[in-house]
């Protein structure tokens, strides 16, 4: 029975093996959970950032791919419309030249009138109310009806510009025919005169009336263009205000009146020969199916698809199944001048993320989700500019940069990256399991060693402890067998010698109490002696500053003493930052003179109020001397003060000076702090005092420093003298009440009495401090004369 104890006991969980085994264990499992773990761990991250290397690299490919692409076909549709403008250009080129050499102009028109009369004779209609030539030319001329006489025959000048115009059949052909593929060619006579010949020769104001009905009656250039030769005339007074440094206008999409095509016409501006005024234009048309092949036959992967919009989002160009993707709707926008558009804007898409797509970004890659079938699917959009135009739509010229958009599928784009990115995750998964199979094996390992080594381990910790629990029971004559050399043994070993030590500490313990009580009763009284000490020396040098104190208070102006003063009110207040004060002032009187001092001895505390003591007395033994003199009666103060300080052997000195008053006359002299003097509400007047004296201690001898300065001191003026406990007092944030602070409350208190003056400035200055701790003695004096 007492076996199975034992065996239980030492079985238990409580037991020192049962704790050795999760102990132990635990530390070893735990190590391999943290290694193995780690190891897990450093798979995933290895994986991750492969799977990250990768992605980023294939992703930046592809994205470089999509850039590329679209740069190569912004750059092919750049391409086109500079082929035009060149083709204008050149056209503009020739009617230019006609312009700037008018001998030529004319040789050209007569020629031309000679050997082609069709094309410069026009025939008017009288249903239309116009003239145009007959077919025949290589171009048509119309000349709407109020550009006629009166015989129905074009005006002299504009019969002049239909035969200089003419030379457009000697160049337009080949244009045509050479180049980018046009629509026709034009020239557009000036404001005054515009006549429209165009190449090649169409049914052009029979079309026009059909189309535009009412145009024959108004000004060619406002009804069809309203806006674009107002933007010119200011070009030509300012070449600078051409939004795009090219004189070549791009218009919107609009329908042709001829061959009722959506076209986009470039129109280049003729200059006067002084370049001063519009003197007509050339131009040409394109089809925007030219623009919209380039752009229609875009492919990005599988299913990605261009289109070509403006910058008010409106899209020029895409293919069915990309308008549908991105969820175009396409309304009519028709103006009762000029021209009828399509309008397929971005901003009315029914995809909200492609409706709200920012179209300013140039070569920005952008991840937008569109709806598909109810289910939201990643889409890239990247959007290219193309060089920017000057741009016409029924206003002034504008810029307008349009841009090329390319739209993908992400899962197209990214199908390389979605595949490396599996095929690594596969085999991380495999190396995850590999491991975990391997880290359950080494925790079956573990645990059996564990449990094998910890019997041995723990053997001589149990003869420990029950030797412990003999010592409990006070059987001192317990002894622990020292089987081992190892940290248990050393263990034994000290247990015995303390089994020992408590056995002969027991037997003497009462001995060692009575002792030791004994030394803390002694060190009690004398602790109790110092005290009464301490609390006696303590009321004495209360009692001994309180005197001082009282003394010190005692000796200055009574209220009474300032009251009898004629023409003066002195108000004064001192408060020390210690029992004992460092500041001193004094009114001392004799007949009409008064002496004013005022004076701040170093520190504070019972040294400086007797400091300030002898100051008193000895600058009242003077004055009952007759010693009134403002120089002398500060040297021979000094020399007094000094020998005192010598003899005390203290380092203090002070600053002080005095205002002399006669009933007339207001003299200062000594050095302390500025002397301030408020002689309306808006003038006030800081003396400074630093060249007026020295401090009192400092030399036996001040007479060569001394010097005076007369005051002005009118009825209604005010003096402020003070010491730097006042300036110098902080607030909470550290901020000194400062000399301005003062003089702007002394200027406030301005026409009060002296007394209302100084409970003034006194209230700012504690408002200022708060409950901040004074550590400086403060003085304030105020006089005023009555």
């Amino acid at each position: 029975m007492n076996e199975q104890s034992a065996s239980s006991s030492r079985l238990g969980l409580r037991s020192f093996r049962a704790k050795f085994v999760l102990v132990v264990g635990g530390a070893v499992l735990f190590d391999l959970l943290v290694t193995g773990g780690l190891a897990l761990w450093n798979v995933q991250r290895l994986s991750r950032d492969a799977a990250t290397e990768v992605g980023q690299g294939l992703q930046k490919a592809n994205q470089d791919y999509m850039r590329s692409y679209a740069e190569s076909t912004a750059a092919r549709v750049n391409l086109l419309l500079g082929q035009v403008h060149t083709d204008v250009g050149t056209l503009a080129g020739v009617l230019q030249s006609q312009i700037d050499r008018p001998v030529r102009k004319f040789q050209v028109g007569e020629a031309l009138a000679r050997g082609a009369p069709g094309s410069v004779t026009v025939v008017y209609d009288e249903k239309g109310g116009w003239a145009q030539n007959l077919p025949g030319p290589p171009s048509v001329v119309s000349v709407w009806g109020y550009l006629l006489g009166p015989e129905r025959h074009p005006l002299p000048d504009v019969q002049t510009e239909i035969e200089n115009s003419a030379v457009l059949d000697l160049v337009a052909p080949s244009l045509l025919e050479s180049g980018r593929s046009k629509l026709q060619m034009y020239y557009i006579g000036p404001k005054e005169r515009p006549i429209f010949r165009t190449a090649p020769y169409t049914d052009q104001a029979q079309t026009f009336d059909r189309l535009y009905p009412g145009h024959n009656e108004a000004e060619f250039w406002t009804f069809f263009f309203p806006g674009i030769y107002e933007s010119w005339e200011q070009w030509a007074k300012d070449p600078s205000l051409r939004p795009v440094p090219n004189d070549v206008t791009q218009t919107a999409p609009y329908t042709d009146a001829i061959t009722g095509k959506l076209i986009v016409s470039f129109f280049q501006p003729l200059w006067s020969r002084d370049r001063k005024a519009v003197a007509g234009a050339a131009g040409a048309d394109i089809t925007l199916d030219q623009l919209a092949e380039v752009v229609q036959n875009v492919k990005v992967a599988e299913s990605g698809f261009g289109f070509l919009a403006m910058s008010d989002g409106n899209v020029l160009a895409i293919n069915p199944d990309g308008e549908k993707t991105i969820g175009l709707q396409t309304s009519s926008d028709t103006s009762t001048q000029g021209v009828t558009g399509a309008d397929r804007s971005l901003r009315k898409s029914a995809q909200v993320a492609i409706a709200q797509l920012p179209l300013g970004q140039d070569g920005v890659i952008q991840r937008v989700m569109l709806d598909e079938a109810g289910e939201k699917v990643p889409y890239l959009v990247l959007l290219k500019q193309l060089q920017p135009e000057n741009f016409w739509m029924s206003g002034p010229v504008r810029k307008e940069t349009m841009s090329l958009g390319i739209v993908v599928p992400e899962r197209e784009i990214y199908a390389s990256l979605f595949a490396a990115q599996a095929g690594i995750s596969q085999a991380t998964n495999r190396i995850l399991a590999y491991q975990i199979l391997a880290l359950l094996a080494s925790l079956l390992f573990v645990t059996a060693a564990v449990f094998g080594i910890s019997k041995r381990v723990t053997a001589g910790i149990s003869a420990l402890a029950g030797a412990a629990k003999r010592i409990q029971a006070k059987d001192y004559s317990v002894r622990v067998p020292i089987s081992t050399r190892d940290e248990v043994g050393e263990a034994g070993t000290a247990f015995n010698r303390m089994a020992e030590e408590i056995s002969f500490h027991t037997e003497n313990l009462e001995h060692l109490v009575e002792e030791r009580t004994k030394q803390i009763e002694e060190a009690n009284q004398q602790i109790s002696a110092l005290n009464m000490q301490l609390r006696s020396e303590n009321l004495r040098l209360g009692a001994e500053l309180a005197v001082a104190r009282q003394i010190q208070m005692m000796v200055l102006p009574k209220a009474g003493e300032l009251d009898e003063i004629a023409n003066l009110e002195i108000a004064a207040y001192m408060r020390p930052a210690d029992e004992v004060g460092g500041d001193y002032y004094d009114v001392l009187s004799d007949g009409t003179r008064l002496k004013i001092g005022i004076g701040d001895v170093t520190g504070h505390g019972l040294e400086s109020g007797v400091l300030m003591l002898m100051v008193q007395s000895v600058a009242r033994a003077l004055q009952e001397a007759g010693d009134m003199d403002p120089n002398q009666f500060l040297n021979r103060l000094n020399r007094a003060i000094y020998k005192n300080i010598v003899r005390t052997n203290t380092d203090k000195h002070l600053s002080l000076a005095f205002l002399d008053y006669d009933g007339g006359r207001l003299t200062l002299s000594g050095q302390h702090e500025e002397l301030i003097v408020v002689r309306n509400a808006q003038e006030v007047e800081r003396i400074d005092t630093m060249d007026l004296g020295l401090p009192i201690g400092l030399e036996p001898d001040i007479s060569r420093f001394v010097a005076t300065r007369e005051v002005a001191f009118a009825q209604g003026d005010m003096i402020i003298l003070h010491t730097d406990g006042v300036t110098e007092a902080e607030n909470a944030a550290g901020e000194l009440f400062g000399i301005q602070r003062l003089c702007d409350s002394a200027r406030q208190f301005y026409g009060r009495s002296a007394e209302e003056a100084k409970s003034g400035i006194l209230e700012d200055l504690m408002a200022h401090i708060g409950k901040q701790k004074i550590h400086d003695d403060i003085t304030l004096v105020v006089m005023r004369h009555r």
